[in-house]
């Protein structure tokens, strides 16, 4: 039987303490051996088992514990509060019910991506460490996996950089599918989220798909409430005192309409002037909405403000430029009037009266 198993006259390694013990005992360096292969190696292995089950155990209660904060979402559902009632209410209540069921199933397919993870990590490390006490020399192992982790790292970088942002992605749920969103380099509704790459489609019809490492910022338009902007431009010689009460009556009025009662979420507000612009004064309007209902709430008070403001004689001024209209007759009396000298200066053929 060879040394690593075996029993030789050579001294007991370093870090031994079965065998220094034995040896220090019986002065013997066989029996020092022997008691180092039958009983110190098996108890270092059993104890490293032990080290194994304890820290992947841990591991996966951590991973359990961001799967929970995960399943609650970072930013809670509260659109309860704003006192959302009908069928919006009841809109809001399935979403809510679908993006917990989304998050809930998302979030334990990264916790199980994960455990599986971290198990083969430990499985590889502990693995090494047992051969070695087995007298594998793993100096080659950990060289070979030091080479195909460099390669992995040039080579597959961007791949990396897409998985771990997906990853963190999933968990934070910054979108989800159905959100309205904007990536930077497109913007559309979520049709698709993988560990990869995000698949949008954009109001044309394309559909986009963005690599998760590729996203710096995400802008989701769709997450617990929505508010529409509305800016109106008035003339400079409007009273901008009756402009703005002309426009929250009409604001209280969609408030109070039956029709919009559920889904603006929020009294409108007048804010006053934002922008001094080169014909026009403009006033802006905001309008707290359900989820995804901003664009048609704006749509109809923009339709309600024209209406409104026809009857009240409230100028919305157009571009305005200044037009030059050249007189043909009178380029003809000026031709006649240059003399022949003149004209050929110009190129031009004299006129005959």
């Amino acid at each position: 039987m060879g040394p690593m198993f075996g029993f030789d006259d050579t001294s007991c390694d370093a870090g031994h303490d079965i065998c220094q013990w034995t040896y220090d005992a019986t002065g013997n360096n066989s029996v020092a051996n022997a008691a180092d292969v039958l009983i110190g190696r098996p108890l270092t292995i059993l104890g490293l088992l032990l080290l194994f089950v304890v820290t992947r155990w841990v591991l996966h209660r951590l991973i359990d514990r961001l799967v929970a904060r995960a399943e609650g979402g970072v930013l809670p559902d509260q659109l309860s509060r704003f006192g959302v009632r009908g069928k919006a209410a009841q809109d809001a209540t399935a979403r809510d019910l679908a993006t917990q069921t989304r998050r809930v199933q998302r979030a334990k397919t990264m916790g199980d991506l994960l455990k599986s993870i971290v198990t083969g990590l430990l499985i590889a490390v502990f693995g090494t460490m047992v051969l070695s006490e087995l007298g594998v020399d793993i100096a080659p192992i950990i060289a070979s996996a030091g080479i195909i982790g460099i390669a992995l790292g040039f080579g597959a970088q961007s791949l990396v950089r897409d998985f771990l942002s997906g990853i963190f992605m999933i968990f934070e749920d910054q979108y989800g599918v159905g959100d309205v969103v904007d990536v930077g380099e497109a913007s559309g509704t979520v049709e698709a989220v993988s560990l990869r790459v995000t698949r949008l489609r954009d109001l044309n019809g394309t559909v986009w798909y963005v690599p998760n490492g590729a996203i710096v910022r995400v802008g989701n338009m769709s997450q617990n409430w929505s508010r529409a902007v509305v800016d109106v431009n008035v003339g400079y010689h409007e009273d901008l005192v009756r402009a703005q009460r002309v426009l929250r009556e009409v604001a209280h009025d969609l408030w109070d309409d039956e029709d919009f009662k559920d889904l603006v979420i929020e009294e409108p507000e007048v804010t006053g002037v934002e922008v001094f612009g080169p014909e026009s004064v403009t006033l802006r309007v905001l309008l707290k909405t359900a989820p995804m209902e901003q664009w048609g709430v704006a749509r109809a008070l923009r339709q309600r403000i024209k209406a409104r403001f026809d009857h009240e004689g409230i100028e919305i001024p157009l571009p305005q430029r200044v037009v030059w209209h050249r007189d043909e007759q009178a380029n003809a009396r000026d031709q006649r009037t240059d003399s022949p000298q003149q004209s050929s200066a110009r190129g031009e053929e004299p006129v005959e009266s």
